[in-house]
């Protein structure tokens, strides 16, 4: 006997609970439980809850094309394949990158889907191959049909019709720029590590299709950088306005890093680095902050610094040879506590890019005095010292 006390809406789970009473039990076990049994010939399901008569649904799961490619399965929809299994693994993929992804790549996914967000990207493509949905939709178009006149193949047509519709819905979201983006997001945010299986070095030369892939990057991130230098303001002063460098801040070169990362994910500062080093003697390794790096790589670009080198060294040597400059004139110009207000302003340069007098009201500069200290110590050359550095450092 079967006893169901609880609703069960899983067929595939409903099914493997009525399979339980079709195991097979020896005579002498059954004779333990029921004495007078002489065998199991069947068995008996007593539904106190109305398990047997709900609504079931298939839980399979959504993917099933787990070896066809992201990129496959957008171009495929795109194209105008109808097949279910590309829908349903499509929303799969598309429900697991939607957990993985920033407000700020959601909100570009959504500009280039017309609106869309990518949950209702996934429901729309779900809800194509959703018989509930399509029976909905369906008997929508065949409440409009007169009653005498409906006929089971009209009937059959509405469903065609209905599925169509939700086809058509789904699939023409899609297109080429909003494919390549959600691919290239997805390979940001993918990275597959095989504990098992091993790399294991065979052979050892150098790959000269390395060299042109790395050729290739650092040409996609020049022209990269081109195509946008009149949209955003850093780039625009870096190629077009050199005696503005002083000016630029850190909002600024945030802005540069967030707008690459939306648009060209695989061209990270890391990366582009790693393909200079792979062409050209680079003597140093590529700074961990990446800002540090994007702008390091903006100025070879540009050419304002032909070998490639983290720009917070850059920053050092420019202070360096400003003292330098500052005690030519005149030994010893800065005292030794000037000199240490000196250096906490290439500091904060060296994070920031840029000081403004507002910015000696925080951190590091409020617990030494803030700008009444350092008015203290150069006086009236306290605005113009400022502008020096600023202009100096980002030489």
């Amino acid at each position: 006997m079967l006893l169901f006390m609880r609703d069960v809406r899983s067929i595939n789970y409903f099914e493997q609970m009525k399979g339980r009473g079709t195991r097979t039990i020896s005579a002498d076990k059954l004779k333990l439980v029921t004495k007078t049994a002489d065998a199991k010939t069947h068995f008996v399901i007593v539904d106190a809850v109305g398990a047997t008569k709900s609504k079931k649904t298939d839980s399979r799961p959504l993917e099933r094309a787990p070896t066809i490619p992201l990129k496959d399965l957008l171009q495929a929809v795109t194209m105008g394949v109808q097949e279910e299994d590309v829908y349903l693994s499509l929303a799969n993929r598309l429900i697991r990158l939607e957990k993985q992804l920033t407000d700020a790549e959601k909100e570009k996914i959504q500009e280039l889907a017309k609106g869309k967000s990518l949950k209702q990207m996934t429901r729309e493509l779900i809800e194509a191959f959703d018989a509930d949905v399509i029976a909905d939709k369906a008997n929508a178009i065949i409440a409009q049909i007169p009653v005498d006149e409906r006929t089971p193949a009209k009937e059959e047509q509405a469903r065609a019709e209905a599925q169509e519709a939700l086809l058509k819905t789904a699939s023409l979201t899609f297109n080429g720029k909003l494919n390549d983006h959600i691919d290239n997001v997805r390979k940001q945010h993918d990275q597959i590590i095989d504990h098992i299986n091993l790399d294991e070095v065979i052979k050892a030369e150098w790959d000269t299709e390395s060299v042109d892939k790395a050729k290739a990057m650092i040409s996609d991130f020049s022209e990269y950088l081109k195509a946008n230098k009149d949209e955003i303001q850093a780039l625009s002063i870096f190629y077009d306005q050199p005696y503005n460098r002083r000016n630029i801040t850190f909002k600024m070169i945030k802005e540069v890093m967030d707008k690459l990362k939306l648009e060209k994910p695989l061209l990270a500062p890391a990366h582009v680095w790693s393909a200079y080093a792979g062409i050209e003697e680079v003597k140093s390794d590529c700074p961990k902050d990446e800002l540090t790096a994007l702008v390091s790589l903006i100025r070879k670009v540009c050419g304002i610094d032909e070998e490639l080198k983290p720009f917070d060294k850059t920053i050092d040597e420019n202070f360096k040879r400003w003292i330098f400059a500052q005690n030519a004139g005149q030994h010893n110009r800065f005292s030794t506590e000037q000199m240490k207000w000196l250096r906490m302003i290439k500091d904060h340069i060296v994070s920031s890019y840029h000081i403004e007098l507002d910015d000696l009201d925080y951190n590091p500069f409020d617990s030494k005095g803030g700008r009444g200290k350092m008015y203290q110590l150069f006086g009236n050359e306290m605005d113009s010292i400022i502008n020096e550095l600023n202009e100096a450092l980002a030489a």
